[in-house]
């Protein structure tokens, strides 16, 4: 088995937060010394509250996808159900709670699928990904008033086409959603 690489953590000289908005973002300014011996005077650091995303397959074998506009991008994609974990909540509590809102599915059985971090340099937030398996439609769907989301149930040909052709853009998305179908090949 291959072993982890060596640890070679950076000092951190100076700490300053530069920008707090609420739980949703925190931007730290940091003076840093690597190990080599020179110094970087100004790294940011993002910090996000942790997020989650879930694959969920329903009783008959479809996926729950959901469609939204993304303003970052100025484009409307397919993705996973996705949000933030709030304070108090487990990452499952979370999922669940985000699957019941986003799109009136839930109930099946749940595991804790997979867990990334958006970007390693600089971001200090993970996001787990739960696969949720016999789901089914318990309610309508309660979104918050800065959300417009389209619920689509889809045959995971279509979804793995959708992923093949590049249409699922969201990172945090499409890596969970490549692992099931590596994991899934009949799928």
């Amino acid at each position: 088995m291959i072993q982890p690489p060596e640890h070679r953590p950076w000092q951190v000289l100076k700490s300053e937060n530069i920008l707090n908005i609420g739980p949703w973002l925190n931007v730290r300014q940091e003076t840093v010394l690597l190990p080599n011996g020179k110094q970087i005077p100004t790294w940011f650091i993002l910090d996000y509250p942790d997020w989650i995303n879930v694959i969920a397959e329903t009783k008959d074998g479809r996926l729950v996808m959901i469609d939204q506009y993304r303003h970052g991008l100025g484009v409307t994609k397919y993705e996973l159900v996705a949000g933030v974990i709030d304070e108090g909540e487990t990452p499952l509590q979370a999922a669940q709670r985000e699957l019941l809102e986003e799109t009136g599915f839930g109930g099946g059985e749940w595991e804790e699928y997979m867990t990334l971090c958006p970007n390693t340099s600089c971001q200090s937030n993970l996001s787990y990904t739960f696969l949720a398996r016999g789901v089914e439609r318990l309610s309508e769907q309660h979104e918050e008033e800065t959300e417009d989301i389209r619920i689509h149930v889809m045959d995971k040909k279509d979804v793995r086409e959708l992923l093949e052709a590049g249409e699922i853009i969201q990172a945090l998305h499409a890596a969970p959603l490549w692992k099931y179908f590596a994991s899934n090949p009949a799928s």
